[in-house]
């Protein structure tokens, strides 16, 4: 044999060694990428299973605890609206996963589970006869809570369109239920205009004014730099993540394909969005911890609902890969979730690391907390978007706080 033969083999085994290399570090890639999403779906699972599990057997007043803040205002009240108010903030956060078809058998599997149980549930919530039959005219409360059932209908329209005759109307009813409150000059205004969205989008009579008013005041509440005020004075909260945002992005969506004439107003709307999220990922810091500030910190992974509903309706600003985001997004799972208090008997405690009493505010009860489901909002999108698809990335604390060269930042008006 040639030295020159020698060779040749030497170099194609050289090749081979090399494809070889690069095809399992890829695979091991996918895998690192794949365990996220399965992650994710654990995550989820146990946070909303004791809900839908025992709303769908008819036992949710029995196994849930009737637990409130330690500043509580009226105890019993918040005890009573505890309920819708769970219902409606887990599907709200599920609702896209609830929607999306295909996965692995697995993951099919548990959302088939998931799509009968929340039926089941939301039936026996519509129920006279149930034991967890859910009444909407308590009080103002109730008004928050149907927003949340509203939205997740829409984020899921899947749920609706196998929902029975009987009980979409009874749904219908229970929303139009609420228009008797009048809404806190707050966010709550977004709460009346999504009910209505909701009618909207399903077809029924809906009242303009309620949205128009809404979107108008927003427009005077807008502050600069993506934010709103939540009323008549600012708050450095996560409002703008818990409910503005993402409501305008959802009613936007809906009044939109109703009328032309709010498309300059949505236009605005959509770059805020996008100079909002850009803001919330820089807020996620490199171990997944967050600033600690402002009323409702108890909501946990709430607090960056708009960064995860921005990745959802995969309108992310060219500054944000889908990958840095999935990766900002699973870290703050995790330091949300990882204190050893973070659930009591399998149920979500008060706090934002683990149980802290001190941290609720005197509107919280039980049903909550269950607003951190918010999060989950990518798992609508399929396994192999490239949210979950591509390789990991660092987010921007993780650059910076290495000491990587990173582009700086700038506000911006969007008036």
């Amino acid at each position: 044999m040639t030295i020159k033969s020698k060779y040749m083999i030497l170099l194609v085994l050289s090749m081979m060694t090399s494809i070889t290399f690069a095809q399992k570090k890829a695979k091991i890639k996918q895998n690192q990428v794949l365990s996220d999403r399965q992650f994710w779906l654990a995550q989820m699972d146990k946070m909303v299973r004791p809900v839908i599990y025992h709303l769908a057997k008819d036992s949710l007043r029995i196994a849930m605890p009737q637990v409130t803040s330690i500043h509580v205002d009226n105890k019993a009240n918040r005890i009573k609206v505890q309920y819708v108010e769970v219902l409606g903030r887990v599907l709200s956060g599920i609702a896209p996963w609830l929607q999306l078809e295909g996965g692995s058998k697995q993951e099919v599997e548990l959302r088939n589970q998931y799509r009968e149980w929340a039926l089941q549930g939301v039936k026996n919530a519509l129920d006279s006869n149930a034991k967890d039959f859910m009444t909407f005219d308590i009080g103002g409360q109730q008004l928050v809570d149907a927003s949340y059932l509203a939205i997740a209908f829409t984020r899921a329209p899947w749920l609706w369109e196998n929902l029975d005759k009987r009980n979409q109307s009874l749904l219908v009813k229970s929303i139009a239920t609420t228009r008797r409150f009048k809404p806190v000059f707050s966010n709550w205004l977004l709460f009346s205009a999504m009910n209505e969205a909701f009618m909207a989008r399903f077809g029924f009579d809906w009242d303009p004014m309620r949205v128009d008013y809404a979107l108008q005041q927003m427009e005077q509440w807008y502050t600069g730099d993506g934010m709103y005020t939540d009323g008549t004075s600012f708050a450095f909260d996560y409002y703008n993540s818990y409910v503005i945002h993402p409501y305008l992005a959802e009613i936007a969506d809906i009044i939109g394909k109703k009328t032309s004439a709010y498309n300059a107003m949505f236009e605005k709307i959509r770059k805020r969005n996008e100079r909002y999220a850009i803001i919330q990922e820089r807020l996620i810091n490199a171990d997944g911890s967050y600033p600690a500030t402002g009323r409702s910190i108890i909501y946990r992974g709430a607090a960056f609902h708009h960064l995860a509903d921005v990745a959802l309706r995969k309108a992310l600003p060219k500054q944000l890969s889908p990958a840095q985001v999935r990766g900002a997004l699973t870290a703050v799972i995790k330091k949300t979730l990882e204190s050893p208090t973070t659930y009591k008997a399998g149920w979500l405690t008060i706090g934002l690391y683990g149980a802290q009493p001190s941290l609720g505010d005197f509107y919280n009860n039980q049903g909550s907390p269950y607003i951190a489901t918010n999060i989950f909002l990518p798992l609508g999108l399929s396994e192999n978007d490239p949210f979950w698809a591509s390789p990991a990335e660092k987010w921007s604390a993780q650059k910076i706080w290495s000491g990587e060269d990173f582009q700086n930042d700038h506000s911006t008006s969007l008036k």
